[in-house]
């Protein structure tokens, strides 16, 4: 099994670092800081990343993808909000039964990210992690909004096979990460199974990405590192990170061999909580798809 060390990137800390995509078309990294509402953005010069600023998409976001009409589409608060370049924030609906605040028992968006075809699936969490508050749902092309699982815990990693036939979705809550045949036409899910189950000392399954290898890639919150495995669930690599709480992975660069970990704080004494961390494991995996829907208010 191959070992890795991933070493720490130059963009200040955040508080919840999360989502880390690559934006191929602005050849520019993007991430969310949950806790503070913001999304940020990260030029790349070789393997150096440089601060290239922040844009506010709510009270918390779970994760920002490009949009294809231009700025970008954001998972926040307790819906979906469209940042413009300029940095106007606008939100586009608010999802029926998500929202408010910790205090009341709330939910708020979590991890998202586009398929191929340019749906946007997001999902859900509520505050307390309460066992089955979470819900994942699909904005279509059309603007439309389907429920596609509901009775998640922490809806969290989301990542497609080379081939799209096979969605992977990892719902932090029981550590489970599970697998879905796809339909690239319709978007429809069917047929799933649990490809792994994760816990304990090695933390659980928290965001994820699929190399153009088709393995997995898993940050593993709580365990200070990120697994890869094979399509089948068997492990074939760790990079190791000397923060508890990696939150998420993607591969950037213009040629996509960089993979960018995302930390979140947790433990007293880590002095690299909520940095980035990168490392190159030898393969390649996508850029982000962009949203193809319209920028319009939504109707649930």
């Amino acid at each position: 099994m191959l070992t890795l060390r991933a070493t720490p990137a130059d963009p200040a800390p955040a508080d919840h670092g999360e989502g880390p995509t690559w934006d191929d078309a602005r050849s520019e990294l993007l991430w969310v800081d949950i806790s503070a509402g913001v999304f940020r953005r990260a030029t790349l010069d070789g393997d150096t990343l440089t601060d290239a600023g922040s844009l506010r998409a709510g009270d918390t976001v779970g994760a920002v993808v490009p949009a294809a009409a231009g700025g970008w589409l954001t998972a926040a608060g307790g819906g979906f909000t469209h940042v413009a370049v300029d940095g106007t924030a606008r939100v586009l609906l608010v999802l029926a039964g998500e929202g408010g605040g910790e205090a009341d028992g709330g939910t708020r968006m979590n991890d998202a990210k586009c398929d191929r075809a340019g749906r946007f699936y997001a999902g859900t969490m509520a505050f307390d992690e309460r066992p089955g508050a979470g819900t994942l749902y699909r904005l279509d092309t059309d603007g439309t909004v389907t429920t596609v699982r509901e009775d998640l815990t922490v809806s969290n990693g989301l990542g497609w096979s080379p081939d799209d036939r096979t969605v992977y979705l990892a719902d932090s809550g029981p550590g489970l990460v599970h697998a879905f045949d796809h339909d690239p036409a319709s978007g429809a899910w069917s047929n799933g199974r649990v490809l792994l189950e994760t816990g304990g000392a090695d933390g659980v399954a928290d965001g994820l990405t699929v190399d153009d290898e088709g393995c997995l890639w898993t940050a593993m919150w709580g365990g200070g590192h990120v697994r890869r495995w094979s399509p089948a669930g068997e492990l074939l690599a760790v990079v190791e990170v000397p923060v508890a709480n990696t939150s998420s992975c993607a591969f950037a660069g213009p040629d996509r061999g960089l993979l960018v970990v995302s930390t979140a704080h947790g433990e007293a004494g880590e002095d690299e909580a909520g940095r980035l961390f990168t490392v190159r494991p030898g393969v390649t995996g996508p850029p982000a798809s962009p949203y193809r829907g319209p920028l319009a208010a939504l109707r649930q």
